[in-house]
């Protein structure tokens, strides 16, 4: 079962990890005393056998022994080698845990997919949620030693109620060598696509999202096997282990403390007990501990999964889902804020304070520039307000070298002044339609007229300059004459204009 200390360390306070040192279910000192107490009575062994059972001779040689040995001992990467493997157990243990089957999502989508009050529909939800509950507990009982040890055969899932005899025949008439956790998924979408063609679930939409959560399900399912069969590569485990005990058999003999007479370095104390040698052996060999129970966290160990609770919890509550609950609405009543302009819970007086702290609005809301430094600036350089650079941006533009741009934005000047001041025009027309000398200049067909900033025109249809053969540098074309303001309404032919004037 799961060591759950969450409230324990609810707040921070001084010493506040201190209280779960004296826990022993699921400690360490549960994991590791075998190996802790195997460990020192070999280096007490070893400690009494220098000291009463070794001749003089004996004893230099042993001395030159435990100095080699702590000398190379430091030469095995225990920390870099058990650091990288931890790192790697402890985050496949936890994706497991999220790969876990659970059903809330599923038995949502079924309550408000699979319509009926009647026994039928009662039948088709409930069994849609059985089968889902089935492949969970077939792919458990493959997967976790709890589980199996409590549904250690297919009788033992018969009697439970996760499978009828007539589904048991099914299942095990089907010619397949592989694990079967499967078939109860193709059972639940076999019985939603003829839910589907009774009309139980309305549409194809609803079916669609039905079986897209019946996926979701199946494939933690089959990730849960991909897991268990898939291990951390044996190697890598060799690796940790025989460097993480290589090197403590070295202490063993390199941390021998020696006769203080002899005068070798860094032994002119002689003690007993290796204290720092048992806390270093106590980190990591512990940290490997760790590690031994976590690879696998579909067992009985204290931090296990606890895969038949969620078995029993699971089950229970999608019934509760589909069943009893379904269709099952209060009556619908105005909440307490119905009339409040800002809904807002109420706070007890162990949270008022909660209530004086100012909502956070952003990082930097509480910056402060000078006014000085809040001065919107020119990107030209040039002096003046800023609005003036913006009203004469269009004007610049006009006017820039007598460009594809400039042109249009002459054009479409030109097109709303002709609109607003076509009585104000001097130009006449002949009878036939053609167009006659026109006392107004156009700036932008002429070239020279052209000036940096053209006024805006008053006769809508001059003469066109356009380039001639090289003897007759301009020819004059006619263009037709005037059609009368054009409506508001209607957009401004511009392309005409232009291609007239190509």
């Amino acid at each position: 079962m799961t060591v759950t200390y969450t409230a324990r360390v609810a707040n921070a306070r001084f010493g506040g990890f201190s209280q779960l040192l004296l826990l022993w279910r699921g400690s360490i000192y549960k994991l590791l005393w075998r190996e802790l107490l195997c460990f020192l009575g070999l280096y007490m062994a070893l400690s009494a056998a220098y000291r009463f059972v070794l001749a003089e001779e004996q004893k230099r040689y042993f001395e030159k022994l435990v100095i080699y040995c702590d000398q190379y001992a430091s030469l095995i990467p225990v920390s870099f080698v058990l650091g990288f493997y931890v790192t790697l157990v402890v985050h496949r243990w936890w994706n497991q845990y999220l790969c876990m089957p659970l059903p809330d999502a599923l038995m949502c989508v079924v309550a408000g997919t699979v319509h009926g009050r009647d026994d039928r529909g009662r039948l088709y939800r409930r069994t849609l949620m059985r089968y889902a509950g089935l492949s969970a507990v077939l792919i458990l009982r493959s997967v976790s030693t709890a589980v199996f040890k409590r549904f250690p055969t297919i009788d033992h899932v018969v009697e439970a109620g996760f499978m009828t005899r007539e589904e048991r025949k099914k299942f095990e008439n089907l010619n397949s060598s592989y694990n079967k956790y499967w078939v109860p998924c193709v059972w639940f979408s076999n019985l939603a696509a003829q839910a589907r063609r009774e009309g139980r679930i309305r549409d194809n939409s609803a079916l669609k999202l039905l079986l897209e959560e019946l996926n979701v399900f199946r494939g933690k399912c089959g990730m849960l096997f991909h897991y268990d069969w898939i291990s951390i590569p044996l190697v890598y485990t060799q690796v940790v282990t025989i460097a993480v005990y290589s090197y403590f058999l070295a202490c063993l003999i390199g941390r021998q403390f020696l006769d203080p007479v002899q005068g070798y370095k860094d032994h002119s104390l002689d003690l007993c007990f290796p204290i720092f040698t048992l806390l270093q052996f106590f980190f990591y060999v512990g940290w490997l501990k760790v590690a031994e129970q976590l690879i696998n966290p579909f067992g009985e160990d204290d931090d296990d999964f606890e895969t038949n609770f969620l078995i029993d919890r699971n089950f229970q509550v999608s019934m509760l889902a589909v069943d009893e609950m379904y269709d099952d609405l209060a009556v619908l009543e105005k909440d307490l804020y119905w009339d409040a302009t800002e809904a807002r819970a109420p706070y007890t007086a162990a949270t008022a304070f909660l209530l004086q702290q100012p909502s956070f609005q952003g990082s930097t809301f509480d910056i402060t520039l000078a006014k000085e430094d809040m001065q919107f600036q020119r990107l030209d350089g040039a002096d003046g307000p800023l609005g003036e650079a913006q009203g004469d941006f269009l004007q610049r533009l006009a006017g820039a070298g007598g460009g594809l741009l400039g042109r249009r934005l002459s054009l479409l000047r030109r097109k709303n002044s002709c609109v607003s001041e076509a009585s104000s025009c001097a130009c006449t027309g002949v009878p036939d339609g053609s167009a006659t000398e026109c006392s107004c200049g156009d700036p932008l067909l002429d070239p020279g007229l052209r000036e940096p900033e053209p006024e805006p025109p008053v006769c809508p249809e001059p003469l066109a300059p356009i380039p001639g053969p090289a003897a007759e540098p301009f020819t004059t074309v006619p263009i037709p004459g005037p059609r009368g303001p054009a409506p508001p309404w209607l957009p401004s032919p511009i392309g005409e204009e232009e291609e007239n004037l190509a």
